[in-house]
């Protein structure tokens, strides 16, 4: 694991609340839109890559989703995540590991990512992830990243944008066709804007 990567997550997550970091959404609404869009049963495996301690995971247990996982590098993040949801965390799978290392024991009907795979900015680090995709992903992916109107960095780090062709270009390489994609502009907690690419893609 890149150590320098997890230090510097699990420092953000010790140091900062939900109200100090951009990406945090009380509601991710086009991340569920999406979710329900694919229009799978209540059994559907969904893992969030990169989920911290988003408020999504909360969402899809409202929702009656049985089968959650929730990865992120940082424990920290993790372990937040589960004291909010206090013993519904039971029935979430709680994995620690960066992405590009990530071995799963299962496949996935539905893969959700927003902004972790945007910090992926070398040759060799999309193409594990996209290696891991590729095998362990049966249905649908929704991914989230910085468009190219967005910033081109988060938490200090250097990120990669994308257009609605470089994305959709990196995922038909993996075997995945584009559902839809759109733009939209989150608002960060501290009232800056960030122009997101959100696109669907099913396994072809």
């Amino acid at each position: 694991m890149d150590e320098e990567n997890k230090k510097h997550w699990e420092t953000v997550y010790q140091t900062k609340n939900p109200d100090q970091v951009s990406w945090t959404q009380e509601i991710p609404k086009t991340s569920l839109d999406f979710i329900s869009s694919f229009a799978l049963s209540k059994d559907a495996k969904i893992i969030d890559i990169g989920g911290g301690d988003s408020n999504l995971v909360d969402h899809l247990l409202d929702l009656g989703f049985e089968h959650i996982t929730v990865l992120d590098i940082s424990a920290k993040a993790l372990e937040r995540a589960q004291n909010r949801l206090g013993d519904k965390a039971q029935k979430v799978n709680w994995v620690i590991s960066d992405i590009t290392e990530f071995e799963p024991d299962t496949t996935y009907d539905i893969w959700h990512d927003r902004a972790t795979f945007h910090f992926l900015t070398t040759t060799e680090q999309i193409s594990k992830y996209m290696q891991i995709v590729q095998k362990w992903v049966n249905g649908y992916i929704s991914i989230g990243t910085f468009s190219e109107n967005g910033p081109t960095k988060c938490s200090g780090l250097e990120i990669k944008q994308y257009s609605e062709q470089t994305l959709t270009d990196e995922l038909q390489k993996s075997g995945f066709e584009k559902i839809c994609c759109l733009t939209e502009d989150h608002t960060t907690p501290f009232d800056t804007k960030q122009n997101f690419l959100f696109c669907s893609f099913r396994k072809q």
